[in-house]
């Protein structure tokens, strides 16, 4: 006995005309719900994903990839659901022979899953933008059962896709698959870049082998997994520390009494502290689930230290409770400890905001990389003396570049804007370290 087949159409989709199909999502005896995809068709400028006005069984797909299609192009033929019980006689009489918990535990299966399908074809039916060749390659896989959206952004982050597991219906690959990826930092395993090419450079002249040291090797993987993992921006500024380095000059006299250098980095390090406190966004961490965001009441700063053996980042404990002498101190001793490998564990845990100060080397900014679980960086370069128009003339005022790095997922621009002005506000009159 035949039941009613309907003939499900390309639908409007704009003045596209002769679109090439990418991929095909279902066969023949597939059950479909409704809005669950069926094709994907990619134009010149957008991908998106076709689904099916009704739930049925497949009778027979019309389409295959690498067909090109316009608007009411025949895609496949459905027999709807509710004729579907007397398609296949066959089949009808294996369901007649189930108990009743067999067929209350299919019709629940059924159900869980026909709500995935559509929460997975809204999630990626809209047209999103292609990027680049190996976006396109990735679509055209028949091996790879994933939506535009999750291709667009595993071609962004350059995560190979046939190196995943998919959680969604029939082994998709959905969006919460890539995110769990992210979030146990594992990227680069994912990754299709292409390896460095070997190269013999003993054949172009002589050359010298030296193995990487120990915190360089442990560093750079480090490194290496924030600037992969974390969406870095950098705002930069300058600040008039001229009043600042004069005050710093004048108390030599007096540091000297304790025992201390005093450094412009403990002055930084102070009014970092007080920007955190006008900014408690930056004194945060993002939980490995990206949903969470922890707000700190203590105020740890890490200061980076170049070593023999390559660059390490100690923390200074409570740097709101103590006196400009006393960091001092602590900053002369921690990085001592530092460079003689003397530094803990300990000694390296618990920051909640780094500062890399090249201003002894030299430069005009940079873009630190950003420590997580911390959520932004301060780099500081060489200042410098420049013409700054004052009242109605150029004066000489001494300028010193300040580089901040945040994680955008966290932190806007706008909200960056406001720390770095506030941060250079405390240099240019420490007196407001006072308030």
């Amino acid at each position: 006995m035949a039941g009613k087949v309907e003939k499900i159409l390309i639908p409007n989709i704009g003045d596209a005309a002769e679109v090439d199909v990418i991929e095909v999502m279902v066969k023949t005896g597939d059950s479909v719900t409704e809005e669950q995809s069926l094709i994907t068709l990619e134009g010149d400028k957008a991908t998106m994903e076709i689904p099916s006005p009704k739930a049925g069984i497949v009778k027979e797909v019309t389409i295959k990839v690498g067909d090109k299609v316009s608007e009411g192009s025949l895609i496949l033929t459905l027999q709807l659901e509710s004729d579907a019980g007397i398609v296949d006689e066959k089949h009808e009489d294996s369901v007649s022979q189930k108990n009743d918990s067999e067929e209350k535990i299919e019709k629940k299966s059924a159900q869980e899953t026909a709500v995935e399908k559509k929460a997975v074809s809204a999630e990626t039916s809209v047209p999103v933008e292609s990027k680049s060749n190996n976006f396109g390659s990735v679509q055209k896989s028949s091996m790879i059962y994933a939506g535009p959206a999750v291709r667009r952004i595993a071609a962004e982050l350059d995560i190979d896709l046939s190196t995943i597991q998919g959680s969604g219906p029939k082994g998709r690959i959905v969006k919460d698959d890539l995110k769990k990826i992210l979030n146990a930092g594992h990227v680069s395993a994912g990754m299709t870049i292409a390896p460095l090419a070997k190269v013999d450079f003993s054949q172009y002249g002589e050359v010298e082998v030296m193995p990487l040291s120990k915190i360089q090797k442990i560093s750079g993987a480090n490194l290496h997994r924030n600037w992969v993992s974390i969406p870095h921006v950098t705002q930069f500024d300058k600040s008039d520390i001229t009043d600042m380095e004069a005050f710093r000059k004048a108390q030599q006299v007096e540091a000297e009494k304790h025992g201390v250098k005093l450094t412009p980095l403990v002055f930084i390090m102070k009014a970092v502290v007080k920007s955190l406190c006008a900014h408690p966004t930056f004194n945060a961490s993002l939980d490995s689930s990206g949903q969470q965001l922890t707000l700190k009441k203590y105020f740890h700063i890490g200061v980076a230290v170049d070593t023999p053996n390559g660059l390490v980042v100690p923390v200074i404990r409570d740097v709101d409770k103590k006196t400009l002498f006393e960091l001092a101190l602590e900053l002369a001793n921690i990085s001592q400890k530092a460079r003689e490998k003397g530094l803990t564990i300990a000694q390296m845990q618990g920051g909640c905001f780094s500062i890399s100060s090249l201003g002894g080397i030299g430069g005009t900014a940079f873009t630190p990389i950003i420590n997580a679980p911390e959520v932004a960086i301060l780099g500081v370069s060489k200042a410098q003396i420049e013409p700054v128009y004052m009242g109605d003339t150029f004066k000489p005022r001494l300028m010193l570049p300040l580089s901040l790095s945040y994680d955008h997922r966290v932190i806007d621009g706008a909200e960056a804007a406001r720390f770095i002005t506030h941060l250079s506000g405390q240099l240019n009159d420490i007196r407001r370290l006072l308030l």
